[in-house]
């Protein structure tokens, strides 16, 4: 946490609505998620993010999870609920509203490609399957993975394999790879009428983004997906709507500022 770019979105979107609250990052050791859930009920805390890799830990820590949480196993946005702790996560639906906000693109109906099934893809595979999309391919590695997060796709997910990329609307990158083309996948597949988004936003063009450019492609950074999550998170927590575009421009000063993008 100690890199987080979440207490710069947040404290800009707190400034903005004249909410007189903090907010702070803490570095939690390994192990040590329960006990971190149980300092937002010592502390009366108006709530949680969770980041990599307590998220699922924290999902077995709060007392109730929702649909979607309790379908990935993870939680990055812990919300008290009365006496009650509640665990959400708020990256697929963030993902989906970036793509929305951002680019006009709704998968409904849309053939999509997820490379890579850790808890990003997971969410993305999900979120694009309750979207509406017709078909939702995922590539990997290992075999295990790509089909655990296939499931989540329902009757639209499967185990795909990089030449999906082809015939794709959409292409997500879930993968932490950014100075090639993750997954063996061919620039030759990448074409204009596709969106293709990376979730990394360091650096702002990923080899992936910038083969995607070059095939006349729309790309996308991660950097909405990041902004949607915490805007959503950011809702849950004061029941007001969140200033997305305050807490977009206070990340992309950050950055710019810090020399990344």
């Amino acid at each position: 946490m100690r890199h987080s770019l979440s207490p710069v979105i947040h404290n800009a979107a707190l400034r903005e609505l004249g909410i007189d609250w903090a907010y702070l990052a803490f570095e939690v050791p390994p192990g040590s998620a329960p006990a971190a859930v149980d300092a937002v009920r010592a502390l009366g805390l108006a709530g949680l993010n969770v980041t990599r890799p307590h998220k699922d830990a924290v999902a077995a820590a709060v007392d109730r999870l929702t649909p979607v949480a309790e379908a990935l196993g993870a939680v990055n946005t812990v919300v008290p609920d009365g006496d009650e702790l509640l665990g959400d996560n708020t990256d697929g639906a963030g993902f989906l509203a970036a793509l929305a906000a951002e680019h006009g693109f709704d998968p409904a109906g849309r053939r999509c490609v997820v490379l890579g099934a850790g808890g990003a893809g997971r969410a993305v595979v999900l979120a694009l399957a309750g979207a509406g999309a017709d078909d939702v391919a995922v590539v990997t590695r290992r075999a295990e993975p790509g089909e655990r997060a296939a499931r989540l796709g329902r009757s639209v997910g499967r185990v795909g394999t990089a030449a999906d990329v082809a015939g794709a609307d959409l292409v997500v990158n879930a993968t932490p790879v950014a100075d090639e083309l993750p997954l063996a996948v061919d620039a030759a597949h990448l074409a204009p009428g596709q969106l293709v988004v990376d979730l990394l936003y360091e650096p702002a063009v990923s080899a992936l983004l910038a083969a995607a450019a070059s095939a006349g492609a729309a790309t996308a950074n991660g950097l909405g997906m990041l902004v949607h999550q915490a805007a959503l998170s950011l809702t849950r927590w004061t029941g007001e709507a969140a200033p997305v575009a305050t807490m977009r421009r206070a990340v992309v000063d950050h950055l710019a500022a810090s020399g990344v993008g």
